[in-house]
């Protein structure tokens, strides 16, 4: 909670969730990624958040732009990135996105398998790509599937195939998987990396670029390592894994960029119980998965959650939204100890949540309206 976010929600009076994201936060995180690795050239990742008022901010420091979708690329251009600092990284995309991207001009782009690097062959002649790995995911509380990659043998092939497709193959790219805590973990992912450079190098093929991926973490209820110390530990294995000739490195933050610089605002719904003798209470929120935290599923995410009686007993707690679907529960099998005093109107503050929220908020899932943002 900053000094400005304080304010802002002090002379706020609407009566819906909002989240208020402190770009000054922003501002001081993109810093201390561009200082913790000053070879790496950061690459935000724009699903995360992408408020316009983020996206000229970062533009203006000097991000790169990692971007899923055609709406992305444009939404980063209007701020103000040029084509060649936009990056197509999503390895699922339509053949007709490929070709506008290249209309827009954007030149590099991800790929898993031979026929996606035949939509950017016949849609982005002459185009960078770099093929994304599956990596071990162990030590992240939101672990990505096996949706996304392949191995380490299939990558050489594609990317051979990426050259004689008349493309320029540029390098691989993997992620460790979101909210990754350990920040050991990029080692075995660099050393297959270093791998596939080798098999490569073996068919003429010249990679220059090691794309880091996203997984830093924002500050939730566990302790997460400093940006500097990961930073120590991508350099250090780096070393080991390439000697004295380091690729260029790209990484991709997203919620470790803009998680811990907002916070939402919710009301309590109602406080119940489900027996006499029970003693879970339940607080339901004007905001639930629906609504902006998706991410509480499996209850993988845990926000820190303050009230303004926080200084009263505190009872165990079962958390949910607002929404008539069962599925709309935040947080039962680890409850969290609220207090008891709370009750129908007050205010919870929940925080860290400038990173997949509103883009998760529904459109108007049983009525309710979309997650509202203020970026101050």
């Amino acid at each position: 909670m900053t000094e400005r976010i304080r304010s802002f929600l002090r002379e706020r009076r609407e009566d819906a969730p909002c989240l208020v994201i402190d770009r000054e936060v922003v501002a001081e995180n993109y810093r201390a990624f561009a200082n913790a690795l000053p070879d790496t050239r950061v690459f935000y990742a724009v699903k995360a958040n992408p408020a316009p008022e983020i996206l000229r901010l970062l533009a203006d420091l000097g991000s790169c732009f990692d971007a899923a979708s055609i709406t992305e690329i444009e939404a980063a251009l209007a701020a103000g990135a040029q084509p060649n600092r936009i990056s197509f990284g999503n390895t699922i995309k339509k053949e007709r996105d490929v070709a506008r991207a290249f209309e827009l001009g954007v030149r590099l782009f991800a790929v898993d398998c031979e026929t996606e690097v035949g939509k950017i062959a016949r849609a982005a002649p002459g185009s960078r790509v770099f093929c994304r790995l599956l990596v071990d995911n162990a030590g992240a509380d939101w672990p990505l599937s096996r949706k996304f990659g392949c191995d380490g043998a299939m990558a050489a092939d594609v990317l051979e195939h990426a050259k004689r497709q008349g493309l320029e193959p540029h390098g691989v790219s993997f992620h460790v998987g979101s909210q990754q805590r350990d920040p050991k973990m990029w080692d075995a992912a660099l050393a297959i990396s270093a791998g596939v450079f080798r098999a490569c190098a073996e068919r003429g093929i010249n990679l220059a670029m090691v794309n880091l991926g996203g997984g830093f973490p924002a500050k939730y209820v566990k302790k997460v390592p400093s940006v500097r110390l990961y930073g120590d530990s991508i350099f250090r294995s780096l070393k080991k894994h390439f000697g004295n000739a380091l690729p260029e490195t790209v990484i991709e933050p997203g919620r470790g960029l803009v998680g811990d610089a907002g916070i939402i605002e919710a009301e309590v719904v109602l406080v119940s119980s489900k027996s006499k003798g029970d003693a879970l209470r339940w607080v339901y929120l004007d905001i639930g998965k629906f609504g902006g935290l998706a991410e509480t599923a499996d209850e993988a995410i845990r926000y820190v959650i303050r009230t303004e009686r926080d200084g009263d007993r505190k009872v165990a707690c079962a958390l949910a939204g607002p929404t008539c679907d069962s599925l709309d529960v935040l947080y039962e099998k680890e409850p969290y100890f609220l207090p008891i005093s709370l009750e129908v109107g007050d205010k919870v503050l929940i925080e860290g949540t400038g990173a997949y929220t509103t883009t998760y908020s529904s459109v108007g899932f049983n009525g309710f309206a979309p997650l509202k943002q203020y970026v101050i």
